[in-house]
């Protein structure tokens, strides 16, 4: 199964909260990893928080098409426990 992201939501700093297509939600710090020319625009918070859900690549992208791969993403990410 390919990993897609479906749902996401900025929780602050540089902190979101993505639902994946297996039904796994993590919380996701993206802070160490703005570095290199396409990622220092987001580390203006006001910049970053214009994230969005691309439907073409099914992962998380910015204005200036810095995205990341779900599946680093999801390696990433703490796993946030869902009530049943």
């Amino acid at each position: 199964m390919f990993l897609h992201i479906v749902s996401i939501d900025y929780l602050g700093a540089y902190k979101l909260r993505l639902v994946f297509n297996n039904q796994t939600v993590q919380e996701v710090d993206l802070a160490q990893e703005l570095y290199g020319e396409i990622f220092e625009p987001l580390k203006d918070v006001n910049f970053f928080r214009q994230v969005f859900l691309n439907p073409e690549t099914n992962t998380i992208q910015w204005p200036n098409s810095a995205n990341f791969a779900p599946e680093f993403l999801y390696d990433l990410g703490q796993n946030i426990p869902q009530a049943a």
